[in-house]
């Protein structure tokens, strides 16, 4: 039954002109729209009091209720608006589709400190520099500090239980504080000068490091007063490398581009003038939005949990840029500005954010265009009266039979679906039967599906020939699905790729399609993904069990045995690197334990 039409009027009736948020729904409860306002009755009033544009027409259409929330003032309530377009993903909102956190440099609060990449709530005690825009630039970051200053980066559980230095120790990435190799004086100036250097203040350090050459070199320590000057060279180009000229202090430049409904939004990263790297987001945008209504609801989106630094830089200026000065103000407990009429090496960054942009935009457009022509020609190669919205394809892994994984990754008319993306550990079949294998992930995927009224794809790939497809038949078969189609990509002569065979639905005759292929590099470009992510998965596992081989479940290795072995060894890992004689010299095992602990590790017996 229809819900009934939304009466406007009882409603503004009783609504106060209080500041708030105001929530739209439709007949099934969704939120349509949320919005912000000063005075919430003469903001919801104006959607049904004047002329609107086609696109709120058609969403005032579909109101069937409104919900509020009264706040003290505007600012606290377009935080509250953030929030909840964020975690409501309304449809007519401007969407900021990033749902992780930023990943920080963490260095712990300990006699010997570690530094180390951290992601998450920063509740442990220590410093935590950041954010940074990816995890790649803090993976940069950590090693320039391994070659420059030395300070350990393993677990504690591996700094405590070691009892020589690991290999990071041997190629000079670490002074070796795990066995006593540098006294706590020592490294305490390693970690003040890489706090200074994540600070942001490398001339100091440069400096200081002059001065120590110099003495080094007076008191005739020539090869201490190289390796600080080599120490002040890396510095120095790291400097060249990472620092914006004429900035100190931390700052985000903003910057957006339209083309038509689609937007990239870049936000460039300066914490202490260094440059943490950059980084683009493609919001959803409902139409008719402007540069300035986007900017806007991005910097609210984005701050809701982020740290607000106290300038941020813009393309353009945002809708309501004082208010959303107030409201991040208010979040951050300072003040934050929000600038875009900029002039000289400023200038210069706004143009090339823009420019980084455009490019991004121009770039995923394009590969949107591509995709859009491969699925038109996979759709002409497999005889579809519509081009494919939803495609899956399976393959599997193992090593020799063992620790076998089936993968199921997805793709729809925007590429990969990640998200949708499977995985299948394999149980109970015999080793290497890859049909066995095949059948048990197939069953399991669409029983599932079936069960929870899932999303069944239009064509289901699988990596094999006619024996792997027949088994793809017998399953759908015993499920009831036949509205799918199915398609084996058998690799050719040679396994050369662009020599694929192809087995479409019921036709047992291979077709082998030309290199130039438009469908088939779709198609090659799905196997080949679906092969990456079964090895992947392979391989965790394969590593899960190797960090969960114990010393315990080799017979004959007592308490007193193990601690020696790995006293001896260092840890696990060196451990299992061992060969049988280093083992055998170990006081208390024989040649005869030695090989079963060789062999515990490498698989063998």
């Amino acid at each position: 039954m229809n819900a009934p039409a939304f009466d406007h009027k009882a409603f503004l009736r009783t609504l106060t002109h209080r500041p708030g948020v105001y929530r739209m729904l439709d007949a099934d409860g969704e939120v349509l729209y949320v919005g912000k306002a000063k005075d919430l009755k003469r903001r919801v009033s104006s959607y049904f009091s004047r002329s609107l544009n086609r696109r709120i027409q058609r969403m005032v259409a579909r109101i069937r209720s409104i919900e509020v929330t009264v706040t003290h003032t505007e600012a606290e309530a377009l935080l509250l608006e953030a929030n909840l377009i964020k975690s409501l993903k309304p449809r007519y909102n401007v969407l900021l589709r990033d749902d992780k956190s930023y990943p920080s440099v963490y260095l712990s609060d300990d006699p010997f400190p570690r530094v180390a990449f951290h992601r998450g709530a920063r509740k442990r005690p220590g410093r935590y520099f950041g954010p940074y825009p990816s995890v790649r630039a803090v993976r940069e970051t950590l090693h320039i500090l391994q070659k420059l200053f030395r300070v350990r980066q393993c677990e504690d559980s591996v700094y405590r239980n070691r009892s020589r230095p690991c290999l990071q120790y041997q190629i000079e990435r670490c002074s070796g504080p795990c066995v006593g190799l540098i006294p706590q004086q020592d490294y305490a100036r390693d970690v003040a000068d890489t706090m200074r250097f994540l600070d942001g203040k490398t001339t100091h350090i440069i400096d200081d490091l002059v001065e120590r050459m110099e003495q080094a070199s007076a008191a005739l320590e020539f090869e201490r007063a190289a390796r600080l000057r080599d120490q002040i060279a890396a510095l120095r180009r790291v400097q060249e490398k990472q620092y914006v000229s004429g900035e100190q202090g931390d700052l985000d430049i903003v910057a957006c581009h339209l083309a038509g409904d689609s937007a990239c939004v870049q936000v460039f990263f300066l914490r202490n003038g260094r440059n943490l790297g950059n980084k683009a987001f493609f919001p959803r945008l409902p139409r008719g939005v402007d540069e300035g209504e986007l900017l806007s609801a991005f910097i609210a989106q984005f701050y809701a949990d982020k740290p607000v630094p106290p300038e941020l830089l813009s393309s353009h200026e945002p809708a309501q840029r004082e208010l959303l000065e107030t409201a991040l103000a208010q979040r951050a407990g300072r003040k934050v500005s929000i600038r875009h009429r900029l002039r000289g090496q400023r200038r210069h960054w706004q143009r090339m954010a823009v420019n980084n942009a455009r490019l991004a935009l121009e770039a995923r457009l394009a590969s949107h265009a591509g995709m859009r022509h491969r699925l038109e020609a996979l759709r002409e190669l497999l005889g579809l009266d519509e081009a494919p919205e939803r495609m899956e394809c399976f393959d599997i892994s193992h090593t020799s039979g063992e620790l076998t994984v089936a993968s199921c990754v997805v793709f729809d008319r925007d590429g990969p679906l990640k998200s949708d993306y499977r995985r299948f550990n394999i149980q109970g079949i015999t080793a290497a039967d890859d049909y066995a294998a095949m059948r048990q992930a197939l069953q399991r995927r669409y029983a599932r599906i079936q069960k929870e009224d899932g999303v069944l794809p239009d064509v289901l790939f699988i990596d094999g020939g006619k024996g792997q497809l027949g088994v793809a038949r017998e399953v759908l078969a015993e499920l009831g699905i036949d509205q799918l189609l199915l398609v084996g990509v058998a690799k050719g002569p040679d396994r050369k790729p662009g020599m694929e065979q192809l087995f479409v639905g019921e036709d047992p005759r291979p077709r082998l399609l030309p290199g130039d292929s438009p469908g088939l590099h779709l198609i090659q470009q799905i196997r080949d993904e679906a092969h990456r992510f079964a090895i992947t998965a392979h391989r965790q596992r394969r590593g899960k069990r190797a960090r969960g081989s114990t010393l315990e479940e080799i017979p004959g290795i007592g308490p007193k045995r193990r601690r020696r072995l790995l006293n001896q060894f260092g840890g696990l890992g060196e451990l299992a690197g061992a060969g049988v004689e280093d083992i055998a010299r170990v006081d208390g095992i024989s040649r005869r334990l030695a090989e079963q602990i060789y062999a515990h590790f490498h698989g063998e017996g």
